[in-house]
């Protein structure tokens, strides 16, 4: 059982479920209490210990479900049938304890435990069988659904397959009925496995599936991906800011207190003969870190604004101020829609009041000078998202030279590559010259990279 458990452990884990070893060893401890015969109380016991929220309740439960499902051969023929013949062909069978002969003078053969299982539709028994044959067979290690047929084979193989054949071709010449009974039991039980491997696959390789479309996701145009493919998006733009905030979040809260200052903590317990009773504290002086985003969220670059205004707003643990804008042909403040609404209601108010429009650089611009300059103070990042095309219109460089001399540094994201920089209406060169770091974010890999090295420099 403790090996199942760690096989579900691992299951639950490709669901979404994210188990520590500390939360395993509950649920091993919990399972010892209540034991495992009543399903129930099992499923029960492992949902309290490991899952932390109502989705990883839900997905816990149905990957528990498919996990301690097992397929069983299926019957193809009716039971009074089953009984009749199976009394007929037993008194015809070979006797697996002794040796005889059979007409012509043949020998009879013992026959193997897996055609005693099958012969004897012990389900139970081939249940067991084909569990211990899939751990034999590593089962947990499929990853890809082109595996099936080689994790079939191995499962049958552990399951002593080579001489189920050996009994077969013996019996097909001494009893052809019992031979006939057996390749039927055998077909089902093929079945059976293919079915084991099958539910092996949906448990232990939804995760390397999961990684490979993520990874796939990472590296699309941010502004070409397709309508059904927005939700993943989303989600795995979550996962970023998640790691993001893992990663710099914690080293801010450890260094708060700083590194022991020896040399004053000496000199403050002298009276005590050197014992520490009173610590002095090296800090160092950190400025508080503020961010003010300007997002276009014009029509041609609305998608990437969604997911960058998403990436913003999940960041505000590792930021302690973040102040966001969203523009097209005028700029409005967007930091409390963000902050008070869902994701999905943000955007959807964001897009309503500026969101589509045709883009004019030098007219929001104009508006940040005019109503938010103020914000701007010598610790402030300010990143711009845009494809700095502003439809022929003046842009205004000259604001935006006055933004970066009055903030900390500059940083403008553009969604577009580096080719389309300066041609058509594009001012991006004009603008880059105002700014200490530009770089293309046309995907989420690109996105995550950028912003892990703004807030890197805070840490």
């Amino acid at each position: 059982m403790r090996e199942n458990l760690h096989r579900f452990f691992r299951a639950a884990r490709g669901a979404g479920v994210h188990v520590s070893p500390a939360e395993s060893i509950d649920a091993m401890r919990a399972v010892a209490q209540v034991g495992i015969d009543d399903r129930a109380i099992l499923r029960d016991a492992l949902l309290l210990t490991l899952a932390k929220s109502q989705d990883e309740k839900l997905a816990l439960g149905d990957c528990f479900d498919l996990f301690f499902s097992q397929p069983e051969p299926r019957q193809d023929q009716p039971d009074a049938d089953s009984d009749d013949e199976a009394s007929q062909d037993t008194d015809q069978s070979p006797s697996p304890a002794s040796e005889g002969e059979a007409g012509g003078g043949q020998p009879r053969q013992e026959l193997g435990p897996l055609a005693q299982m099958l012969l004897s539709q012990d389900r139970n028994a081939i249940q067991a069988a084909m569990a211990n044959a899939a751990g034999a067979a590593s089962l947990s290690d499929i990853r890809y659904s082109t595996q099936r047929g080689i994790f079939s084979s191995r499962i049958l193989d552990a399951m002593g397959l080579q001489r189920l054949r050996d009994d077969l071709d013996g019996l097909t010449a001494t009893n052809p009925a019992l031979a006939e009974r057996l390749r039927a039991a055998l077909d089902a039980l093929r079945e059976a496995v293919r079915d084991t491997v099958s539910q092996g696959l949906a448990l232990y390789a939804r995760e390397e599936a999961e990684n490979l479309r993520n990874e796939i996701l990472r590296n699309a145009p941010l502004a070409r991906i397709e309508r059904r493919q927005v939700a993943e998006m989303r989600a795995l733009i979550r996962q970023i800011a998640r790691r993001l905030r893992e990663r710099y979040s914690k080293p801010r809260k450890r260094q708060r207190r700083g590194h022991l200052d020896v040399r004053r903590t000496l000199r403050r317990n002298a009276a005590w003969g050197g014992v520490p009773f009173l610590t002095a504290w090296k800090r160092k002086h950190r400025d508080r870190p503020k961010i003010v985003a300007l997002c276009d969220v014009s029509g041609s670059v609305a998608q990437v604004s969604d997911f960058f205004l998403l990436l913003i707003h999940s960041l505000h643990e590792v930021v302690d101020d973040v102040r966001s804008f969203a523009f097209s042909s005028h700029l409005i403040e967007v930091s409390e829609t963000l902050e008070k609404k869902s994701p999905e209601e943000a955007m959807a108010e964001i897009m309503s009041k500026v969101g589509f429009g045709s883009s004019d650089y030098g007219s929001s611009l104009v508006d940040f000078e005019k109503d938010f300059m103020s914000t701007l103070t010598p610790q402030t990042t300010v990143i711009v998202l845009g494809d700095a095309r502003s439809n022929n219109l003046d842009p205004r460089a000259d604001i935006l030279r006055r933004i970066s001399e009055r903030s900390k540094r500059l940083v403008w994201l553009n969604p577009e590559g580096r080719l389309a920089w300066g041609f058509g209406d594009s001012e991006m060169p004009r603008y880059a010259t105002f700014c200490s770091v530009v770089r293309p974010c046309a995907t989420a890999q690109q996105l995550e990279r950028a912003v892990s090295d703004i807030v890197a420099t805070y840490q």
